[in-house]
């Protein structure tokens, strides 16, 4: 719609992307503000609470009676919000919107599924769950060969140039790095605000690097990849205030949790952000804290299957912790503060090239 207003009344702070973006992080901020109260007293009434996985630490049973299926309203708010400033014409900045509705409807169904039975672990089966990924994550890879046409070649960070075009592999990789964010974020989600910071962080990142990709003079610049892609700053913006709306109500202690609703689409929107931006590979720093809660429950599986033998006390990594009686507060600031650093190092990286 301001895009429009742009072209039609010519009003040309309208058409700077920079001033859009800035207009969809408040309209989505203040639509989860608003909306997000009267989505918590709704669930309290109707039960909508989260069932609490009977292996958790004990500290976790109290929090057996806050709603979720949080994430329901921020995704619908940055998705309202992307709505009234994106340019429509943008292939990108549709395939973002598409990207946010697959993987909002895979994570309703389990959070429902979970409601409805009354159990953590009993939302949509593990296979029935990747598969719906991997479905939707194929839409998104086909979507953007054959509606956006866009570039195969690999960019590795401190490299000038692509190190190589993958062709129709690239397919593979772009349904990989989707699935893997995805999980990796629902992973991290697992105490107060956790995984709600690291992504505004890792979404702050990547606002940066997509606007400057698709500004042909900044990316000719730091010799950086340029596509069409800087209409995607903006719904990344939205999704920025809708989270930053969330955490009024899911610091700790949580009055709400964003659900799978929440951060499977927090985690696929992530990774479509680190694909168009030719960031595959600093999707590694950029969402450090997931990585890491992945690689711990690699680690624990993998070392209890071939040693019989546990790594950590628990995983994901901050239920290890919990188990060594670290404070809640404590675990997440500090891999809040672990977030930050490393979007900061990834930032810089993006001058050395």
């Amino acid at each position: 719609m301001l895009y429009w207003l742009h072209q039609n009344f010519d009003i040309n702070i309208l058409g700077y992307i920079t001033i859009r973006a800035g207009v969809a992080f408040f309209i989505a901020l203040l639509f989860t503000l608003l909306l997000m109260p009267k989505f918590i007293k709704w669930a309290q009434k109707t039960s909508s609470v989260q069932p609490i996985n009977k292996w958790a630490p004990d500290r976790h049973k109290e929090k057996a009676s806050t709603p979720t299926m949080g994430g329901i309203v921020f995704i619908l708010a940055t998705i309202l919000a992307s709505l009234i400033t994106i340019k429509f014409s943008n292939v990108y900045a549709i395939g973002a919107i598409i990207t946010l509705v697959l993987f909002a409807l895979i994570g309703f169904q389990d959070d429902y599924a979970k409601i409805r039975k009354n159990e953590n672990l009993a939302g949509l089966k593990a296979r029935t769950k990747l598969i719906f990924q991997i479905i939707s994550a194929l839409i998104i890879a086909c979507y953007l060969c054959y509606f956006a046409d866009f570039n195969t070649d690999l960019y590795v960070p401190f490299f000038k140039s692509p190190v190589i075009d993958m062709g129709i592999f690239s397919v593979l990789l772009w349904v990989l790095v989707i699935i893997a964010t995805s999980n990796a974020v629902n992973l991290t989600d697992g105490l107060d605000g956790l995984a709600t910071v690291p992504s505004i962080a890792a979404l702050g990142s990547f606002v940066i690097i997509i606007y400057i990709t698709g500004h042909s003079n900044f990316s000719t610049y730091l010799l950086m990849p340029n596509f069409d892609v800087g209409e995607v700053a903006i719904v990344a913006a939205a999704l920025m205030g809708a989270l930053t709306g969330f955490l009024w109500y899911n610091c700790h202690p949580a009055e709400v949790f964003m659900g799978d609703s929440g951060s499977l689409t927090i985690g696929a929107f992530l990774g479509y952000l680190a694909i168009i931006s030719k960031s595959e590979i600093l999707l590694l720093l950029i969402g450090s804290i997931f990585v890491i809660e992945t690689l711990s429950v690699i680690l624990q599986v993998g070392s209890f299957k071939l040693r019989k033998k546990r790594v950590f006390l628990m995983a994901p990594i901050h239920h290890h912790f919990e188990m060594k009686n670290w404070a809640e507060n404590k675990i997440i600031v500090r891999f809040w503060i672990i977030a930050i650093l490393s979007n900061i190092i990834a930032l810089i990286s993006l001058k050395i090239r």
